[in-house]
């Protein structure tokens, strides 16, 4: 006789798991995808804002090379609740701690409770305040050379100056155009090292405020001076500051910081996401601001890994105890009745 498990699957959100993921992207959805073959009982809330949205696809990605965004997220969660997890529509207004791990609170009067919180929330990229840039963003106003250069290889590329990695951005799509332009806008003009690296690399460099984008037939066509001179570009690559998506965990203390690069915020991980808060781990976006998609999906899983690897200790330290105390031997049912101890009932959602 062959057994079968029946894994039941709603998107009813119950009153407690082991886990909430916080962010439905790469790094939320494999450490959930991780976390319910590890049979956890697990939701993910995702507000339905990912950073990549405007692009047209997913590059270096292994297998999914190219992928639309969305395809790539909805096929994340079919996997998900294909193992029992959940994925519910929401957006957390406020974490708390509680005696038993966290209170989870959502803007829609929703609240759950859970033993532990993987925060996937991602992050904002703060543009430059130039008229169009935003409407191109994701299109032919880019800011990774590894996630669009390929794309807009062999083009007329112009990189806005916006903050310390924007020289370092120029010498980087130089390898995928000869045409490439730095343009100071509001920075000082590249002086010293900076400008020699640029030169001995044939990246002309123009002074002077942008004022704004030239585009025809929904494309972008140059770049418009303050002075009225128009310099014609193809493609414009921005460094934008890259700011961790967090305000909901203030009231436990896990605030955002400077990353070393310059280049933004985030929440500070250690090399398995976990973060100066007992019980919460970060991955993705939200702790490493240059992760691409693969490196999210992979940081997600190593921090659920250790997420059930911290529960476990601690329901093995529950056991211990209770044993101690003259309990029944430790059986799957006195595990059972540990974890029910912790969050209640869960087959009753209570």
């Amino acid at each position: 006789m062959v057994a079968v498990e029946v894994v039941e699957v709603t998107d009813e959100l119950k009153n407690a798991y082991d886990v909430v993921v916080i962010g439905g992207g790469a790094a939320g959805l494999s450490g959930a995808l991780m976390l319910t073959r590890a049979r956890r009982s697990v939701v993910v809330i995702d507000a339905g804002a990912p950073r990549n949205a405007p692009a047209s696809g997913v590059h270096g990605l292994l297998t999914r090379e190219g992928i639309g965004p969305a395809e790539l997220v909805e096929r994340g969660r079919a996997e998900v609740r294909g193992y029992g997890g959940q994925v519910v529509s929401g957006e957390v207004s406020t974490v708390a701690r509680e005696e038993a791990g966290f209170q989870v609170a959502l803007t829609d009067g929703r609240s759950v409770r859970a033993r532990r919180l993987l925060l996937a929330t991602g992050l904002v990229d703060e543009l430059p305040d130039v008229p169009g840039l935003r409407s191109r963003w994701g299109r032919d106003v880019v800011h990774c050379p590894y996630c669009h250069g390929w794309e807009i290889r062999d083009q007329a590329i112009g990189v806005l100056g916006s903050g310390p990695l924007s020289v370092h951005q120029a010498l980087l799509f130089r390898q995928w155009s000869d045409d490439v332009t730095f343009f100071s806008h509001t920075l000082p003009s590249p002086a010293g090292e900076e400008a020699e690296q640029l030169a001995a690399r044939g990246i002309r460099v123009v002074d002077g405020e942008v004022a704004s984008l030239e585009i025809v037939d929904d494309r972008l066509v140059g770049v418009r001076l303050t002075d009225g001179s128009v310099v014609k570009r193809e493609a414009l690559a921005v460094a934008s500051r890259m700011v961790a998506r967090t305000g909901l965990l203030s009231a436990l203390g896990l605030r955002a910081v400077e990353h070393p690069s310059g280049a933004g915020e985030h929440i500070p991980s250690d090399a398995t996401g976990r973060t100066e808060v007992p019980g919460v781990w970060a991955a993705g976006n939200v702790t490493d601001l240059a992760a691409q998609v693969g490196g999210a999906a992979a940081a997600g899983a190593a921090a659920a890994a250790q997420i059930n690897a911290d529960l476990i200790a601690e329901e093995t330290r529950q056991a211990v105890a209770a044993r101690a105390r003259g309990a029944v031997p430790f059986s799957a049912e006195m595990e059972s009745r540990v974890c029910e101890a912790v969050l209640g009932d869960r087959r009753h959602g209570l």
